[in-house]
């Protein structure tokens, strides 16, 4: 937890016929047995949907762009490895899993989570803990402690359940929030610290300040403090006030008692217009980085209910349906790519662990420049192509270009790119075989050095084997990452809009 970036994560959205024990439209919907609707609304903003696999029809109008108003589940793996995907490639060290009172009719579902996110965080090398939130859990005390001996503990033998000081991490949201007496907060933080957990408090904004209604003694057991800033906070004037005369003196408090701080930066509610194209979240990074926070916990990562997600979010009103009413990440005027939020806390965390300096002014633009390009064979006129509108491999053979001889040249940092296919709108993997439009996430599969040459080509080396793409047999065949060297087959002539 120290020195690293945290996102909340809810994984609590679940649709009809996804097959999830509660069998309806989980946090979609007000009435989770009907489909979403303008009328039957649960969230105040639409994901960017384009990067699922799996997604379910909604009763909302369609999209501005003509498409489907469809939604996701995250109880399909798909779902869950793509959040975990972004995870990584944006930075994010660890996802903190939201478990609420698991002994009701939910209980299965976020049972059957965990385990999902932790095939997810085993997958793609991101870690992650449980973080308990006693919002109305009646008999919280005793069926908390059951819960982690019974399910939850089995967890941290995963390699990717996070520790710290060699000891699993476990959250507890709410005490100070909700009405709990002292000894009941006390018993259950002292309970998992003999089972050799680290525990975290996530805990009002207002902790310190209010005399610690009644719980200083409870704060002052937990090993890691986060206090909740959700409704705190608007814009990055309540961000200076809140460091000036709150964050200060809780990281003074902390430091005098052995306790590790971790703040809390959200990226606005969008339903609000709070989020001043990144300003606010901007603000508040250099604030808790320049106090020394220990660690900086993101609410939220997929809280479409309250607005503070940072997933990829809607652009444009294009990807909203036209009935709903909800605004896009564009909300401001300022056009802002739908990985905006993710690519600012990466941002965010660079500058935690040192890696770019502090500073006031946000090096993420809100939009990140790409190209749009074709590629030919040097010799012939034969353009690739992402072959039956990608469900095939790419392969050299088209004399004209069209959307599927198509691509988005994408930054993908420290000198790579990517490409993504307007075929399909998916990312082109390379490796052992053919190259191919088939993937909805960007990871190293999915990278390439553009070398160019002195001839005014260039030749594509995939990061997945540190070979030249080829478009062999003078493009008679798919195109393939296995060349050691530049000949002719692996020059192409880059063609941009």
């Amino acid at each position: 937890m120290v020195g690293k970036i945290t996102v909340g994560y809810q994984g609590w959205f679940a649709a009809k016929g996804d097959s999830a024990p509660i069998d309806g439209w989980w946090h979609w919907a007000r009435d989770w047995g009907k489909a979403p609707s303008r009328s039957n609304a649960g969230i105040n903003c639409w994901p960017d949907m384009r990067e699922y696999t799996h997604t379910y029809q909604t009763a909302y109008a369609k999209l501005g762009n003509g498409q489907p108003a469809t939604l996701f589940s995250s109880y399909d793996q798909q779902t869950v490895d793509t959040h975990f995907s972004w995870m990584r490639q944006y930075g994010i060290d660890t996802a903190a899993l939201q478990r609420f009172n698991p002994t009701g009719g939910e209980g299965p579902t976020r049972d059957a989570m965990a385990t999902k996110v932790r095939h997810a965080a085993e997958s793609h090398n991101v870690k992650f803990y449980i973080m308990y939130d006693v919002t109305g859990w009646t008999n919280m005390q005793s069926e908390i402690k059951a819960d982690w001996t019974k399910k939850m503990s089995a967890h941290t033998a995963s390699a990717a359940y996070a520790k710290q000081n060699g000891k699993p991490v476990v959250c507890i949201w709410g005490f100070g929030v909700h009405p709990f007496d002292s000894g009941a907060c006390l018993d259950v933080i002292n309970w998992f610290k003999a089972q050799g957990c680290y525990v975290i408090g996530g805990v009002p904004h207002e902790w310190r300040t209010n005399g610690g209604g009644g719980l200083a003694d409870v704060y002052r057991a937990f090993n890691m403090i986060s206090p909740w800033m959700v409704g705190a906070i608007g814009d990055a004037a309540g961000s200076d006030w809140y460091y000036q005369n709150v964050n200060l003196g809780d990281q003074a408090e902390c430091k005098a008692h052995g306790i590790d701080y971790q703040p809390c930066v959200l990226p606005g509610d969008l339903s609000l217009r709070e989020r001043a194209h990144g300003d606010f979240m901007w603000r508040q990074f250099y604030n808790m980085v320049r106090l020394g926070a220990q660690g900086i916990y993101i609410s939220m990562f997929d809280e479409f209910n309250e607005g503070n997600q940072i997933l990829k979010t809607a652009e444009t009103q294009a990807t909203v349906p036209t009935d709903s009413g909800f605004l896009s990440l564009d909300e401001d005027g300022t056009p802002c790519s739908s990985d905006y939020y993710l690519r600012l806390t990466g941002d965010g965390g660079k500058m935690l662990k040192g890696k770019i300096a502090l500073t006031a002014k946000r090096p993420t633009r809100p939009v990140v420049s790409h190209k749009v390009i074709s590629l030919r064979m040097v010799g012939k006129k034969r353009y690739v192509t992402a072959e039956n509108a990608g469900a095939k491999a790419l392969i050299a053979n088209r004399t004209a270009i069209g959307p599927w001889e198509q691509f988005d040249l994408i930054d993908a940092g420290r000198g790579k790119v990517a490409l993504r296919s307007h075929a399909n709108n998916h990312f082109v993997t390379a490796g052992k075989a053919p190259l191919k439009a088939d993937s909805t996430t960007l990871g190293r599969a999915q990278t390439f050095m553009l070398h160019h040459n002195s001839d005014g080509t260039v030749s594509l080396v995939a990061m997945a084997n540190n070979r030249y793409v080829t478009a062999g047999h003078t493009g008679a065949s798919s195109l393939i990452a296995n060349r050691k060297a530049v000949g002719p087959r692996e020059k192409f002539i880059l063609i941009t809009d």
